[in-house]
């Protein structure tokens, strides 16, 4: 079947249309139109202050160092009290960041975890634990500072 050349060409016009507003619906819904086509990436890396409040013994703040790996997670490291912790990963699902950093422990590992909202590269408020043996040792509210602020 042969559709005349005034036919093809309004329908690959009204194809077009239809693919540039419904680009045009998802960047005014992402609320950037230069972003219509291809969203910008928006990177965690750097060195955050994290600062625990009302924790019975992690109260201070302390500089945490995230490095991306190109997907929506990366590396991380802790620098407390002098010590360093290198060992340590990071997550960002569903604008929710979640950092465990190994805390080597006499005869076991423990974690301290710092969970708290992420959206666009940047971090808000949360909750920090410290994980011991697989209980729950210590908790505090979370909050971080400004990127490359340590």
């Amino acid at each position: 079947m042969r559709f005349p050349k005034r036919i093809s060409l309004t329908a690959a016009a009204a194809t077009m249309a239809m693919v540039v507003s419904a680009a045009a619906a998802m960047a005014h819904i992402n609320g950037n139109t230069m972003n219509m086509f291809a969203p910008a990436s928006h990177s965690y890396s750097g060195a955050w202050p994290v600062t625990v409040t009302n924790s019975q013994f992690g109260n201070g703040t302390d500089c945490l160092t995230l490095t991306q790996n190109g997907g929506n997670g990366g590396q991380a490291s802790l620098v407390a009290g002098g010590q360093k912790y290198p060992y340590g990963s990071f997550l960002v699902s569903k604008d929710i960041l979640v950092v465990t950093i190994t805390e080597p422990l006499y005869g076991q590992n423990g974690a301290l975890l710092f969970i708290a909202h992420a959206n666009k590269g940047h971090i808000g408020q949360g909750i920090f634990e410290d994980d011991r043996g697989g209980s729950d040792f210590d908790t505090g509210g979370l909050t971080f500072g400004m990127k490359g602020g340590c």
